[in-house]
């Protein structure tokens, strides 16, 4: 069973990931060139795709008699995959 302080650590490592996303990807905007175009584009769907895909999954959760703590769990865990994704990407420096 999730306490609320796992949750609350979940979130708190979401949060730091997320700044690292968004710093590795300044810095490669900052870069310019092509790569930074390509890195701002791919941004702006990133963020539109995981947002659809994460209120999807969280109607599901609902519609299927799931509690909205389950839900939301599921969408979090949904952005924590995401942004976990970007993470290893953008430190790899592809």
């Amino acid at each position: 069973m999730r306490t609320p302080w796992f949750a609350l650590m979940q979130s708190a490592q979401l949060a730091a990931d997320a700044q690292t996303v968004i710093a590795l990807r300044l810095m490669r905007i900052a870069q310019g060139g092509r790569s930074a175009s390509r890195e701002a584009r791919r941004m702006v769907v990133e963020k539109a795709a995981a947002a659809t895909a994460a209120q999807g999954l969280a109607a599901v959760a609902l519609l299927s008699g799931k509690s909205a703590e389950a839900a939301t769990a599921t969408a979090l865990a949904h952005y924590r995959r995401v942004v976990g994704r970007n993470k290893v990407r953008l430190s790899a420096g592809r």
